[in-house]
Protein backbone atom coordinates (compact mmCIF):
# COMPACT_ATOMS: atom_id res chain seq x y z
CA UNK A 1 0.00 0.00 0.00
CA UNK A 2 2.97 1.92 0.62
CA UNK A 3 4.49 1.88 -2.75
CA UNK A 4 0.79 2.19 -4.24
CA UNK A 5 0.57 5.58 -2.58
CA UNK A 6 3.92 6.80 -3.28
CA UNK A 7 3.48 9.87 -5.95
CA UNK A 8 4.34 9.88 -9.41
CA UNK A 9 5.18 12.54 -12.13
CA UNK A 10 3.73 12.46 -15.75
CA UNK A 11 2.24 14.34 -18.45
CA UNK A 12 -1.81 14.50 -17.93
CA UNK A 13 -1.78 12.86 -21.28
CA UNK A 14 0.47 10.03 -22.25
CA UNK A 15 0.63 7.54 -25.38
CA UNK A 16 0.73 4.03 -24.99
CA UNK A 17 1.89 1.54 -27.48
CA UNK A 18 0.82 -1.55 -28.57
CA UNK A 19 2.73 -4.28 -27.41
CA UNK A 20 3.40 -6.29 -24.00
CA UNK A 21 3.71 -4.82 -20.58
CA UNK A 22 7.14 -5.12 -20.32
CA UNK A 23 7.09 -2.98 -23.31
CA UNK A 24 4.98 -0.64 -22.18
CA UNK A 25 6.94 0.04 -19.01
CA UNK A 26 9.83 -0.16 -21.21
CA UNK A 27 7.98 3.02 -23.05
CA UNK A 28 7.21 5.21 -20.42
CA UNK A 29 10.56 5.03 -18.67
CA UNK A 30 12.18 5.97 -22.23
CA UNK A 31 9.67 9.06 -21.67
CA UNK A 32 11.48 9.70 -18.44
CA UNK A 33 8.23 8.26 -16.37
CA UNK A 34 9.59 6.30 -13.25
CA UNK A 35 8.16 2.91 -13.56
CA UNK A 36 9.69 0.16 -12.59
CA UNK A 37 9.73 -4.24 -12.88
CA UNK A 38 7.38 -3.90 -9.98
CA UNK A 39 4.70 -1.80 -11.86
CA UNK A 40 4.96 -4.60 -14.87
CA UNK A 41 3.91 -7.12 -11.97
CA UNK A 42 1.26 -4.78 -10.63
CA UNK A 43 -0.24 -4.28 -13.92
CA UNK A 44 -0.78 -8.20 -14.34
CA UNK A 45 -2.87 -8.06 -10.91
CA UNK A 46 -4.53 -4.47 -12.16
CA UNK A 47 -5.34 -5.42 -16.18
CA UNK A 48 -3.70 -4.44 -19.38
CA UNK A 49 -2.91 -1.25 -20.21
CA UNK A 50 -4.81 0.18 -23.37
CA UNK A 51 -2.89 1.28 -26.04
CA UNK A 52 -3.35 4.84 -27.39
CA UNK A 53 -3.81 8.30 -25.85
CA UNK A 54 -4.51 7.59 -22.31
CA UNK A 55 -5.61 11.06 -20.09
CA UNK A 56 -4.37 10.51 -16.47
CA UNK A 57 -6.23 13.90 -16.04
CA UNK A 58 -3.02 15.50 -13.65
CA UNK A 59 0.61 15.88 -13.42
CA UNK A 60 1.30 13.97 -10.07
CA UNK A 61 -0.40 11.33 -9.17
CA UNK A 62 -0.25 8.18 -6.62
CA UNK A 63 1.35 5.21 -8.21
CA UNK A 64 -1.57 3.29 -7.66
CA UNK A 65 -4.33 5.81 -9.44
CA UNK A 66 -1.34 5.79 -12.16
CA UNK A 67 -1.41 2.23 -12.74
CA UNK A 68 -5.00 1.93 -12.85
CA UNK A 69 -5.89 5.19 -15.46
CA UNK A 70 -3.45 3.39 -17.58
CA UNK A 71 -6.05 0.34 -17.85
CA UNK A 72 -8.95 2.39 -17.85
CA UNK A 73 -8.58 6.54 -19.29
CA UNK A 74 -9.05 6.80 -22.75
CA UNK A 75 -8.43 10.19 -23.61
CA UNK A 76 -11.14 11.45 -25.82
CA UNK A 77 -9.75 12.18 -29.86
CA UNK A 78 -10.53 15.36 -31.76
CA UNK A 79 -10.02 15.02 -35.33
CA UNK A 80 -8.10 18.37 -37.00
CA UNK A 81 -7.88 18.54 -40.74
CA UNK A 82 -5.70 20.49 -42.49
CA UNK A 83 -6.52 21.39 -46.32
CA UNK A 84 -4.22 21.87 -49.20
CA UNK A 85 -2.98 24.97 -50.00
CA UNK A 86 -3.90 26.50 -46.25
CA UNK A 87 -1.04 28.08 -44.67
CA UNK A 88 0.67 27.27 -41.06
CA UNK A 89 0.22 30.48 -39.43
CA UNK A 90 -3.58 29.64 -40.37
CA UNK A 91 -3.74 26.13 -39.36
CA UNK A 92 -2.25 26.48 -35.67
CA UNK A 93 -4.95 29.17 -35.89
CA UNK A 94 -7.36 26.82 -36.16
CA UNK A 95 -5.74 23.97 -34.26
CA UNK A 96 -5.84 26.37 -31.52
CA UNK A 97 -9.38 27.01 -31.48
CA UNK A 98 -10.29 23.53 -32.03
CA UNK A 99 -8.43 22.16 -29.34
CA UNK A 100 -8.08 24.68 -26.38
CA UNK A 101 -4.58 25.79 -26.94
CA UNK A 102 -2.41 28.82 -27.34
CA UNK A 103 -1.98 30.51 -30.81
CA UNK A 104 1.46 32.19 -29.68
CA UNK A 105 2.77 28.96 -28.06
CA UNK A 106 1.57 26.70 -31.04
CA UNK A 107 3.49 29.09 -33.40
CA UNK A 108 6.88 29.49 -31.11
CA UNK A 109 6.96 25.29 -30.67
CA UNK A 110 6.53 25.31 -34.55
CA UNK A 111 9.73 27.59 -35.17
CA UNK A 112 11.96 25.56 -32.19
CA UNK A 113 11.07 22.26 -33.32
CA UNK A 114 11.52 22.97 -37.46
CA UNK A 115 13.94 24.64 -39.38
CA UNK A 116 11.48 25.50 -42.11
CA UNK A 117 9.14 28.61 -42.15
CA UNK A 118 6.27 26.94 -43.68
CA UNK A 119 5.43 23.71 -45.65
CA UNK A 120 6.33 21.31 -42.84
CA UNK A 121 3.00 19.77 -42.39
CA UNK A 122 1.19 17.65 -44.82
CA UNK A 123 -2.38 18.40 -45.60
CA UNK A 124 -4.42 15.50 -44.27
CA UNK A 125 -7.04 14.37 -40.97
CA UNK A 126 -5.39 13.94 -37.72
CA UNK A 127 -6.88 12.99 -34.38
CA UNK A 128 -5.48 14.25 -31.76
CA UNK A 129 -5.97 13.60 -27.95
CA UNK A 130 -7.99 16.31 -26.04
CA UNK A 131 -6.35 18.33 -23.39
CA UNK A 132 -2.92 17.40 -25.13
CA UNK A 133 -0.05 20.42 -24.77
CA UNK A 134 1.27 22.65 -27.43
CA UNK A 135 4.63 20.85 -27.50
CA UNK A 136 3.33 17.92 -28.02
CA UNK A 137 0.15 18.95 -31.04
CA UNK A 138 3.31 20.40 -33.04
CA UNK A 139 5.80 17.43 -32.33
CA UNK A 140 3.03 14.80 -33.41
CA UNK A 141 1.84 16.57 -36.46
CA UNK A 142 5.47 17.69 -38.01
CA UNK A 143 6.52 13.43 -37.15
CA UNK A 144 3.49 11.94 -38.76
CA UNK A 145 3.98 14.65 -41.68
CA UNK A 146 7.62 14.00 -41.89
CA UNK A 147 6.82 10.23 -42.09
CA UNK A 148 4.82 10.80 -45.08
CA UNK A 149 6.55 13.09 -47.00
CA UNK A 150 9.72 10.29 -46.66
CA UNK A 151 7.54 7.53 -47.91
CA UNK A 152 6.80 9.05 -51.04
CA UNK A 153 9.87 10.20 -51.70
CA UNK A 154 10.76 6.51 -51.04
CA UNK A 155 8.28 5.28 -53.33
CA UNK A 156 8.87 8.19 -56.14
CA UNK A 157 12.89 8.54 -56.14
CA UNK A 158 13.72 5.10 -53.58
CA UNK A 159 15.81 7.63 -51.53
CA UNK A 160 14.84 10.85 -49.36
CA UNK A 161 17.23 13.81 -50.39
CA UNK A 162 15.54 16.08 -48.00
CA UNK A 163 16.91 19.39 -49.31
CA UNK A 164 15.60 18.22 -53.38
CA UNK A 165 12.31 17.42 -51.49
CA UNK A 166 11.14 20.90 -50.20
CA UNK A 167 12.80 22.74 -53.27
CA UNK A 168 9.90 20.70 -55.09
CA UNK A 169 7.49 21.49 -51.86
CA UNK A 170 8.21 24.88 -52.95
CA UNK A 171 7.08 24.55 -56.36
CA UNK A 172 4.23 22.75 -55.22
CA UNK A 173 3.09 25.42 -52.87
CA UNK A 174 2.97 27.65 -56.37
CA UNK A 175 1.15 25.36 -57.98
CA UNK A 176 -1.18 24.93 -54.92
CA UNK A 177 -2.04 28.09 -55.12
CA UNK A 178 -2.57 28.72 -58.66
CA UNK A 179 -4.20 25.55 -59.91
CA UNK A 180 -7.84 25.51 -60.04
CA UNK A 181 -7.99 21.57 -59.74
CA UNK A 182 -5.60 18.69 -59.38
CA UNK A 183 -6.24 18.39 -63.25
CA UNK A 184 -4.88 21.63 -64.13
CA UNK A 185 -1.66 21.37 -61.40
CA UNK A 186 0.57 19.10 -64.28
CA UNK A 187 0.09 22.42 -66.09
CA UNK A 188 0.89 25.07 -63.80
CA UNK A 189 4.02 23.36 -62.96
CA UNK A 190 5.10 23.36 -66.38
CA UNK A 191 4.64 26.87 -67.48
CA UNK A 192 6.95 27.46 -63.96
CA UNK A 193 9.53 25.54 -64.97
CA UNK A 194 9.00 27.21 -68.91
CA UNK A 195 9.13 30.28 -67.49
CA UNK A 196 12.23 30.17 -65.25
CA UNK A 197 13.77 28.14 -68.49
CA UNK A 198 13.83 31.39 -70.02
CA UNK A 199 14.91 33.36 -67.64
CA UNK A 200 11.53 34.87 -66.37
CA UNK A 201 10.14 35.97 -63.32
CA UNK A 202 7.01 33.55 -62.28
CA UNK A 203 4.87 36.84 -61.73
CA UNK A 204 2.32 34.71 -59.82
CA UNK A 205 -0.45 36.33 -57.43
CA UNK A 206 -0.61 32.96 -55.77
CA UNK A 207 2.94 33.12 -54.12
CA UNK A 208 1.53 36.62 -52.10
CA UNK A 209 -1.17 34.76 -50.43
CA UNK A 210 1.73 33.35 -47.55
CA UNK A 211 1.33 33.32 -44.00
CA UNK A 212 -1.66 35.53 -42.91
CA UNK A 213 -2.32 36.79 -46.61
CA UNK A 214 -2.94 33.05 -46.90
CA UNK A 215 -6.92 34.21 -47.93
CA UNK A 216 -6.68 37.68 -49.10
CA UNK A 217 -7.51 39.18 -52.10
CA UNK A 218 -4.26 40.09 -54.02
CA UNK A 219 -3.98 43.57 -55.63
CA UNK A 220 -1.66 45.61 -57.51
CA UNK A 221 -1.05 47.41 -54.47
CA UNK A 222 -0.03 44.63 -52.71
CA UNK A 223 2.00 43.14 -55.78
CA UNK A 224 3.95 46.26 -55.65
CA UNK A 225 4.53 47.00 -51.89
CA UNK A 226 5.35 43.77 -50.82
CA UNK A 227 9.23 42.88 -50.52
CA UNK A 228 9.15 39.87 -48.97
CA UNK A 229 10.61 36.69 -50.40
CA UNK A 230 7.46 35.53 -51.78
CA UNK A 231 7.08 38.64 -54.19
CA UNK A 232 7.84 36.62 -57.40
CA UNK A 233 7.13 39.56 -59.39
CA UNK A 234 9.94 41.31 -56.73
CA UNK A 235 12.39 38.33 -57.14
CA UNK A 236 13.39 35.81 -60.23
CA UNK A 237 13.01 32.01 -59.33
CA UNK A 238 10.63 30.48 -56.67
CA UNK A 239 10.55 31.73 -53.40
CA UNK A 240 13.27 30.79 -50.57
CA UNK A 241 10.72 29.16 -49.08
CA UNK A 242 6.98 27.18 -49.78
CA UNK A 243 4.45 29.45 -49.43
CA UNK A 244 1.76 26.87 -47.84
CA UNK A 245 1.59 23.15 -46.83
CA UNK A 246 1.22 21.09 -50.31
CA UNK A 247 -0.88 18.02 -51.33
CA UNK A 248 0.58 15.07 -52.76
CA UNK A 249 -1.05 15.73 -55.96
CA UNK A 250 0.80 19.32 -55.87
CA UNK A 251 4.31 17.80 -55.09
CA UNK A 252 3.82 14.87 -57.76
CA UNK A 253 2.87 17.59 -60.38
CA UNK A 254 6.05 19.52 -59.32
CA UNK A 255 8.15 16.23 -59.54
CA UNK A 256 6.33 15.51 -62.94
CA UNK A 257 5.43 18.64 -64.98
CA UNK A 258 3.58 18.45 -67.73
CA UNK A 259 5.29 18.43 -71.62
CA UNK A 260 4.05 21.60 -72.63
CA UNK A 261 5.55 25.07 -73.96
CA UNK A 262 2.80 27.69 -72.37
CA UNK A 263 4.48 30.23 -70.31
CA UNK A 264 1.02 32.05 -69.19
CA UNK A 265 -2.20 31.25 -68.01
CA UNK A 266 -5.56 33.21 -67.01
CA UNK A 267 -8.30 32.43 -65.09
CA UNK A 268 -11.53 32.17 -67.10
CA UNK A 269 -15.04 33.37 -66.27
CA UNK A 270 -15.65 29.19 -65.45
CA UNK A 271 -12.81 29.23 -63.25
CA UNK A 272 -10.71 27.14 -64.92
CA UNK A 273 -7.58 28.39 -66.55
CA UNK A 274 -6.97 29.23 -70.12
CA UNK A 275 -3.12 28.27 -71.01
CA UNK A 276 -0.90 30.41 -73.66
CA UNK A 277 2.52 30.07 -75.35
CA UNK A 278 2.53 33.51 -76.60
CA UNK A 279 1.71 37.17 -75.10
CA UNK A 280 -0.73 38.19 -77.24
CA UNK A 281 -2.97 34.65 -76.78
CA UNK A 282 -2.45 35.63 -73.20
CA UNK A 283 -3.83 39.39 -73.46
CA UNK A 284 -7.04 37.78 -75.47
CA UNK A 285 -7.22 35.62 -72.61
CA UNK A 286 -7.49 38.40 -70.45
CA UNK A 287 -10.02 40.37 -72.12
CA UNK A 288 -12.33 37.54 -72.39
CA UNK A 289 -12.18 36.58 -68.67
CA UNK A 290 -12.44 40.64 -68.17
CA UNK A 291 -15.37 41.74 -70.40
Amino acid sequence: MYYLNKPINSPKIIHIPKGSINKIITHLNNKNINVSKLDSLLLRFIGSPQSGWINIGKTISTRGDFLHKLTTAKAPLQNVTLIPGETTYIFLKQLSNELNLDHNVLQREYEQQTKYIEGAFVPNTYSLPMGITEKMAVKILLGESFSQMKDLSMKIFGTFNEKRWFRFVTIASIIEKESANIEEMPLVSSVIYNRIKKGMKLQMDGTLNYGKNSHVRVTPKMIKEDTSIYNTYLHSGIPAAPVCNVSFDAIKAAIFPAKTDYLYFMKSKSGKHNFSRNYSTHLANIKRATK
